[in-house]
Order: structure tokens, then C-alpha cells, then sequence
């Protein structure tokens, strides 16, 4: 089977089947283009994006519908082209879709707008682009504490 190295989770036996191609790679890693999805249960709903290539490389995400329940994936017809997509792709029975989350001084942000989309059945995924529904990139990720009585 094969191994990955990596930086924060050591070294991770895989299946092959198990790879995320983004052939165009990420915005601004175009170079990268083979990822590992490490969903572990007592980080949920955390999943991380390791790459194959570089161990120190992988991204911190969420799925859309965590940070915005009613979130609306409108692809252009170019990005369901380049996966292939015959239509428009439902999140969860056709495509997994997950936003970037980003760690500032200012507060954590996530992309909205550029989410990664991987089709479930072929693991081809690209970072779409999603016009007109008012999403940002450096969209606010507030995090619920619970406040105890009487505080």
C-alpha cells in the first residue's frame, strides 16, 4: 500500500482510489495537484488537504454546508466542464465541496468563493469559482462557545 509523508500526521498508508487529482492545481500551488483527504473523527467536522508531494503542505478545510447550511454551489459551465459534470452537481450525492479555512490575527475566514469541488465518483476536483450568490473569500467563521448559567 502505498505511504505518505507528512508533516503534521507522520507517515499514512493509503488506496490509490483514495487520491484527490486537481489537475489545474490550487490557486497559487498550480504545481500541486495530488492531495489526500485525512478526515479523523475527533477533529470532525475538520478535514485536512495533504498533499502528496510536499509533506509540509496541507490545508485545513470544512465542508460549505457547515459554515453556511443553505450554501448554493453554482458552477460555471467551464468548471463543470473541466470535471465533467453533466449538471448541475448536487453537494453530498455528486460532489463533495469544501471551503478553505484561513487563520489570521483578526479572525478565521473561510473561502466561500472558491471552494474546492471533488467529484465523489472519480476524485478529479478543482477550485471552482462561484458567481452571484455573494460569497466571499474571507468570508467570518464564528465558532459557537457554549456560555455557562449564570455568567
Amino acid at each position: 500500500m502505498p505511504q505518505c509523508e507528512t508533516k503534521y500526521f507522520s507517515e499514512i498508508e493509503y488506496q490509490p482510489q483514495a487520491v484527490v487529482e486537481f489537475r489545474e492545481g490550487l490557486f497559487g500551488f498550480e504545481q500541486e495537484r495530488q492531495f489526500l483527504l485525512i478526515d479523523r473523527q475527533d477533529l470532525k467536522p475538520l478535514i485536512f488537504l495533504q498533499s502528496l508531494a510536499t509533506p509540509g503542505l496541507c490545508f485545513l478545510t470544512l465542508p460549505v454546508r457547515v459554515i453556511s447550511p443553505d450554501y448554493q454551489l453554482e458552477m460555471t459551465a467551464e468548471d463543470r466542464d473541466r470535471l465533467a459534470l453533466k449538471k448541475k452537481p448536487e453537494i453530498g450525492l455528486d460532489v463533495a465541496c469544501l471551503a478553505i479555512v484561513n487563520l489570521r490575527e483578526s479572525g478565521t475566514v473561510v473561502n466561500l468563493l472558491a471552494p474546492l469541488v471533488i467529484d465523489l465518483e472519480t476524485q478529479h476536483a478543482i477550485q471552482a469559482i462561484v458567481s452571484g450568490q455573494g460569497y466571499s473569500h474571507e468570508h467570518p467563521f464564528y465558532a459557537e462557545t457554549p456560555v455557562a448559567a449564570g455568567t
